[in-house]
Formats: C-alpha cells, structure tokens, sequence
C-alpha cells in the first residue's frame, strides 16, 4: 500500500527545548489562550502525574499567551516546555510542529489536547492505562458519547458537525469511529507515527482525520491499533476560533483526500486474481 505522506528534511533541535524527564509528552496548542488557559489546572494535574510533561505550542498568540506560557514553565519545575511559532500557522501545524519536537525528544507516548480543557487533563490516566494494557493499540482518542451518567454537554450544531466529521473518517481510514473531533489523543511513539508526522497535514481543522488516515495506511492491523476511550466528562467552552468557512474547507479537502487514498489503494492488473 502506497504511503500518504513523504518525509520531509529531518527535525532540527528546537532552541530552549530541553529533554523531557517523562514517559508521556502532551502537546497543547495555545493561540490567544490567555483568558481561557487555567494554569492552576495544569500545574494541579502535574501534582499528581509524576510521569507526565507538557509541550505548550504557541501558535503566533497576539495576546498575552506567551507570556503566560512562559510564567507557567517557570513554576512547573522542567515539567512543561513552551515552543514558540513567531507567526500563527492553524492548529493543525502546531500541533503537527509540537507532535515533531516531542517525538524526537523520546517520550514513549505523545499526544495532544485542547488548552480550554474541555476534555478534564485526568482522562489522560485513564489514555495511558489503555496503551499500558493493550500493546497492540497506537492510538487513543476521547469520544464524546452520550452514555448513561456521563456528563457530555454539546450543542446541537457541533454534533451535527461531528456527526458529518465521523462519517468523512469512516470513508477516510475505513473503520467504523465514531468521534474523531475530540481534542484529546494519546498515541505511541513509534517510527509510523514519526513518518505521518513529517508533512504537513492538507485538511485543515479535519486534520485528525488525515493523521488517522496517514496511520492506518501502514498498520497490519488497524481495528485493534485504534481505541476509542469513552469520555466521562466534555464540556464545551465558548470562545472556539473555528469558523463554519474554515470546517466548510476542511471538508472539500478531506474529499479530496478521500479520493486520493481511493486511487492509491486501487489494485493494480497485477493484484487482480486470475480469471
């Protein structure tokens, strides 16, 4: 199977970026997060997860984000990290740029998650127990369920659009999730997830869907290398900077990604059996 990504040139050490003493880096991507951003939540969480570091990416922030990010480095004893973008480049190249540092520093598990802390930072316990449990698993990632007792609150408007992002995913990578959106995810540290992290992504806000995409691609067994962990809290927080023009191009480029996986999958007169 044809790969969907090359790789690019490899990554130059990032200037003020020391080695993270831990098993487990979160990327965190901040633009203009400085009223959203609880730097007590954050320092809390450390308080009693001994073996896990963050990566703050600030993503060209015009507000006091950096500020505050650096402040909180200062308190967090070498437990979080900040890379600093000058420009703003859209949450999928941050994210994409703090995947890349955090990788090459060597953590065994790196992921992401929302700085507004809609998913709770304690669900990254119940991520790490997942891949601690099942070796077979690459990828963890919060799905907003609406079970019995669980306390996900969303509007209408953004499960219908996470309804039509779970349906583009399902044609994209071909398995059968169901939330693909959620900004929590947890995925191992291995040379696939360095190969599909070495471009940048091309569909935008749905870039989730292309890294799942990437991922699959080169897997032996894709139903059990992704896991979807049923979240018991979400909350959604006002102030999100995604707009109905950005996730409207986001999905005529998943389209197209769709397509060209299509082409790229197709058997060749070689693989057709014999008649």
């Amino acid at each position: 199977m044809n790969k969907i990504c090359t790789i690019e040139a490899p990554l130059q050490p990032v200037v003020g970026l020391s080695k993270m003493p831990s098993d487990v880096t979160i990327v965190v991507p901040c633009f203009n997060e400085e009223q959203r951003l609880s730097r007590t939540a954050f320092l809390r969480y450390l308080d009693t997860a001994p073996n896990v570091s963050f990566l703050f990416v600030n993503d060209g922030s015009r507000d006091g984000t950096l500020a505050l990010l650096n402040a909180l480095a200062a308190q967090a004893g070498g437990r979080v990290q900040v890379l600093n973008l000058p420009a703003n480049r859209g949450k999928a190249e941050a994210v994409r740029q703090g995947l890349r540092a955090a990788a090459h520093d060597g953590a065994d598990h790196i992921g992401y998650w929302d700085a507004d802390l809609a998913t709770p930072l304690d669900a990254i316990d119940d991520f790490i127990r997942v891949l601690d449990k099942f070796r077979a698993t690459q990828v963890v990632f919060g799905a907003r369920r609406q079970l019995l007792g669980h306390r996900i609150r969303r509007t209408p408007m953004r499960r219908a659009v996470s309804f039509v992002c779970a349906a583009l995913a399902r044609q994209a990578i071909r398995l059968p999730v169901g939330d693909t959106q959620c900004g929590a995810k947890l995925l191992r540290n291995t040379p696939n997830l360095r190969a599909a992290i070495a471009t940048p992504f091309t569909a935008g806000w749905l870039f989730d869907v292309e890294l799942f995409a990437r991922l699959s691609a080169n897997l032996p067994d894709r139903h059990r290398a992704f896991y979807e962990q049923p979240l018991m809290e979400w909350q959604e927080v006002a102030g999100s900077k995604v707009s109905a023009a950005a996730i409207l191009r986001s999905g005529l480029h998943m389209l197209w990604l769709i397509v060209r996986m299509r082409l790229a999958t197709r058997p060749t007169p070689q693989d057709m059996p014999a008649t």
